[in-house]
């Protein structure tokens, strides 16, 4: 298994990202720090990644792969193949490619994430 080392100490806030992402119903706000990308996304109520992300990113289904922990709100995530978990706030979640996601009732979604967050709700180089 690789090892992960940091270099340096930072400290970014995610309240004044390095970068900003708004997509429908969507906030992902991102710092880099040293080698590594840390998102904060936010999804509204009514969110769902192939009504809101699907038009950004030309895929049938997300191709990302996620790791995340819950800070509020609900999410559902079903994969092509049909497998499907609930992620609720206080969970730590992997999530591979190739799956849908929505918003669960009336909270937003509010999750950090550790390996997506670089590629997330961007569209495909070479698009407008």
């Amino acid at each position: 298994m690789p090892t992960n080392v940091v270099t340096e100490l930072a400290v970014k806030s995610h309240n004044s990202p390095d970068e900003k992402r708004r997509p429908d119903k969507t906030e992902v706000d991102v710092v880099n720090l040293g080698d590594y990308t840390v998102g904060r996304f936010t999804f509204e109520p009514g969110w769902r990644w192939s009504d809101c992300i699907k038009p950004v990113v030309h895929t049938e289904s997300c191709q990302v792969n996620h790791i995340g922990y819950c800070v509020s709100g609900a999410l559902s995530v079903e994969t092509t193949d049909g497998n499907s978990i609930n992620i609720s706030a206080g969970d730590s979640y992997t999530i591979p490619p190739g799956h849908d996601a929505w918003v669960d009732g009336d909270q937003a979604f509010v999750g950090i994430e550790f390996v997506s967050a670089a590629e997330f709700a961007k569209p495909p180089q070479g698009s407008a």
